[in-house]
């Protein structure tokens, strides 16, 4: 296991059902703690009474590490991000400074994994807030309804599907989710028009959008107000004490506000570095400290940013750039559409062209034509889709981001337009 190999961890935590996924032969760690353990679950019981303290402090500085997460992968291989102490000072000096009395006791429901960045947050969160938190073993739509209806959840942190799903799903209306006033959005891009069918449905519930990487920290942008959270197609304003700017990939020339480029953070909750990789740390962060996120960004001229898309993932038609999440909002818009994913595919003419793959309405009869000429009616003629596939479910990591490489993948390998 990569991960392992390169965080050379001394402990692993793990429970009787997953202590069997980690790694044997070299790579093996020298000690497993099993949560779910009779000698584990007894140590939580204790009052501390007979427990005998060593001396065991350690000098620790602000630049030290403090963990170590993994960015998603999505784009490339997977890299060990570093974040230190300082980082996390800063990121809960941030949070305090931005609290509101809550109306009773905030309660706030997990569904994102710990080991991404905003899970990871959301744990540090509550507890230096002192908040509660409901963790969900594993996720399941429904078994989240009930757990908003029975623990009356005020607040979830979720990924743009799971808005798309509550949106839709006639499921939700079988709960009392009265609770909720908050949800915190993050992870991928959420369209305007996903937002505005949410809120049609749940009008006393406010989506506070944000935008961060793993390499931020969890730091980046916010939306803290209901004025701010009516901004609906943007991902708020600039968290404290940030600096961005907007930089033409080409020149690297700062651009003003409206015109879109790569967006550069600068501030106190940036990583240290990629775990042995110098290269990769020597790419993405400048000797001035900038970090180049890799997306295609701009500012308005009161401080929003918005999110077009990874320049990675830009689609090359011809001499165009097609962002494949503007196409994707369309296509969710569709009744007949529950979810959908845009790819480029080679083209000998072209170089490139937009194809999407559609997931259907149960009982719907869509059509290949029918999908192309909805997207059609709505984008410039260079950004039309021009090939169509129907598939079960788009392939999606932990946090929400499509994975593209597994569609491109597998429509090179098919070679067909239908599924």
């Amino acid at each position: 296991m990569i991960m392992v190999r390169l965080t050379r961890p001394a402990i692993a935590f793990a429970t009787s059902a997953t202590a069997n996924k980690l790694p044997k032969g070299d790579d093996k760690i020298r000690t497993i703690i099993l949560l779910d353990s009779p000698e584990f679950l007894s140590m939580l019981d204790r009052d501390g009474s007979s427990v005998t303290q060593s001396d065991t402090s350690v000098e620790v500085n602000q630049t030290n590490p403090a963990a170590i997460l993994f960015s998603s992968g999505t784009t490339g291989r997977v890299k060990g991000v570093m974040l230190t102490h300082r980082n996390f000072i800063a990121l809960l000096a941030g949070l305090h400074a931005l609290r509101r009395e809550p109306d009773g006791q905030p309660v706030s429901l997990f569904t994102l994994p710990l080991f991404h960045v905003f899970g990871f947050f959301m744990v540090v969160r509550a507890v230096a807030l002192g908040e509660t938190l409901v963790l969900m073993e594993r996720f399941e739509f429904e078994a989240m309804l009930r757990a908003v209806e029975r623990h009356k959840v005020s607040y979830m942190p979720v990924s743009p599907p799971l808005i798309v799903a509550l949106a839709k799903s006639e499921l939700a209306q079988k709960y009392d989710l009265s609770s909720l006033r908050r949800l915190g959005c993050g992870g991928a891009p959420l369209s305007k028009e996903v937002v505005d069918r949410f809120c049609e449905r749940f009008t006393s519930v406010e989506i506070g959008q944000g935008y961060a990487l793993t390499e931020t920290g969890g730091g980046g942008t916010r939306m803290i107000d209901s004025e701010e959270c009516s901004r609906r197609a943007s991902v708020g304003r600039l968290a404290e004490n940030m600096e961005a700017k907007i930089v033409d990939p080409e020149t690297g020339e700062a651009l003003p506000p409206g015109k879109r480029g790569e967006l550069w953070l600068r501030g106190p909750t940036i990583m240290k570095g990629y775990v042995g990789d110098d290269k990769a740390t020597a790419e993405t962060l400048d000797e001035d400290g900038w970090l180049k996120s890799g997306d295609l960004c701009y500012f308005d001229d009161e401080g929003f940013l918005y999110i077009v898309d990874r320049l990675k993932e830009l689609i090359k038609y011809k001499a165009y750039q097609v962002p494949p999440a503007e196409l994707e909002h369309i296509l969710q818009s569709h009744p007949d559409v529950v979810d959908a994913a845009v790819i480029p595919y080679p083209d000998e003419d072209a170089g490139q062209i937009p194809m999407a793959y559609v997931v259907r309405k149960p009982g719907s009869n869509i059509t290949e034509g029918q999908v192309m000429d909805f997207v059609a009616k709505q984008v410039a003629p260079y950004k039309k889709i021009r090939r169509v596939a129907f598939i079960n479910s788009i392939p999606k990591s932990p946090s929400g981001k499509i994975l593209r490489r597994e569609l491109v993948t597998h429509a090179l390998s098919t070679g067909s337009s239908k599924l």
